[in-house]
């Protein structure tokens, strides 16, 4: 059997960077790469049902081994990884039995336990990273790995007796729009987990509600020299906008619960400026007022610079998946945890997870650990034995439901 470190230093060097603006599915060609490359994989698996569409799906069955009751689970993680860094040429840096202190990454980077004290909790095991000047795709490359080795020893003789299992690999997580294609009446499962956490034992069944805002200025350049009472300045609009929402209220001051406005995106000239802000709150009604704000905002300007001056696309991306996520399917994540010797621990998902969605189209789907770091960055690291725990943690699960 191939081991979930293996897979896992195969599948990071596929560069499948999903791209914000594209309007296909995936929205870039290259992560269909990984995807059937995982087809061509789970074929030679023996798993059934086997199936790669042209929307970057990746779906398989695991039939049941035993004649016993069980409900379908789905097991699913995504194969893109985010844009903030580059995901091409991924060179992972391989530690192992690590000591403490500083990890030389190459290239003049350094990975310190002073500014990811994860580190030392990590003592004595190996460590992957990368060399700088990418991330490691550990968002969601782990998952991906943890599944397939969990797929091959399900696949195996001898396997533990259980029921049957869906497999699903999703392109344009990152982007928000990793499962609106996604046929969740063809999957056929009862429920399901998604494979996208963070530290060992970590279980999410609350997620923030999303909406994305584009927002577009238009200004009017004119000579310096006779711009008095005329020109109109974008990029001091762009300025201006951003001092009218709560200052504190963004993702370097806010945890937990706490809402937040993030300006990702800012492209400013004189006569033009584009911002993109992701609006999120655990609280529908918090969520809704952030949402009035920008829509307030953009109003005032319009109404200090005229109208049309400023336009506001805003949509919805996600919702909190709490109030539809069944507390059994929770508890089963909880014990199957204990049962390999990990303390589990519930926190809210200060972010998206392709779980939220597909639990508001009809498939309850809590999000489980993967166990990487400093996701989304080039200091991302994912240590090799919290990955094997994983496998573990998802063989006890499915096992756990045969009656």
């Amino acid at each position: 059997m191939e081991s979930v470190k293996d897979r896992f230093l195969r599948y990071v060097k596929i560069d499948t960077q999903s791209e914000q603006h594209a309007s296909k599915i995936p929205s870039t060609d290259k992560q269909l790469d990984l995807c059937s490359l995982l087809q061509s994989e789970l074929t030679a698996l023996g798993a059934a049902d086997v199936k790669l569409d042209a929307h970057g799906y990746v779906t398989a069955t695991i039939p049941a081994n035993t004649d016993r009751k069980a409900p379908v689970i789905g097991l699913l993680s995504h194969v893109d990884t985010a844009d903030a860094v580059s995901g091409a040429n991924v060179t992972p840096v391989l530690t192992p039995n690590y000591g403490g202190g500083d990890i030389d990454m190459g290239n003049g980077y350094t990975l310190s336990p002073m500014d990811s004290p994860a580190l030392l909790d990590h003592i004595g095991e190996e460590i992957i990273c990368t060399d700088g000047t990418t991330l490691l795709g550990a968002d969601d490359k782990a998952g991906v790995a943890e599944i397939m080795t969990l797929a091959e020893r399900l696949l195996s003789p001898g396997a533990p007796a259980h029921g049957t299992i869906r497999i699903g690999f999703t392109p344009d997580e990152e982007v928000g729009r990793g499962v609106d294609r996604f046929d969740v009446a063809a999957f056929k499962a009862n429920f399901g987990y998604t494979v996208d956490g963070g530290q060992l034992g970590e279980i999410n069944y609350e997620c923030f509600n999303a909406a994305s805002a584009e927002v577009r200025i238009h200004g009017l350049s004119t000579h310096t020299g006779d711009a008095k009472g005329r020109m109109i300045n974008a990029s001091l609009l762009a300025m201006e906008l951003h001092e009218l929402l709560p200052r504190f209220e963004n993702p370097a001051c806010t945890e937990e619960y706490e809402g937040f406005f993030h300006l990702e995106r800012l492209d400013a000239r004189v006569d033009n400026a584009y911002m993109h802000y992701l609006l999120r709150d655990h609280d529908m009604e918090k969520f809704e007022q952030k949402k009035s704000l920008m829509q307030k905002a953009c109003a005032f300007l319009n109404e200090k610079y005229g109208a049309g001056t400023v336009s506001l696309e805003l949509n919805d991306t996600y919702y909190n998946m709490k109030s539809k996520v069944p507390p059994f399917v929770v508890d089963a994540a909880k014990a199957a945890m204990e049962a390999v010797g990990v303390t589990p621990f519930l926190a809210p998902i200060r972010g998206g997870t392709d779980g939220s969605r597909l639990s508001y189209m009809g498939l309850p789907c809590p999000n489980l650990c993967t166990c990487g770091y400093n996701f989304h960055g080039r200091y991302e690291f994912i240590a090799v034995q919290t990955m094997e725990k994983v496998v573990d943690i998802l063989t006890a699960l499915v096992t756990s439901f045969v009656k």
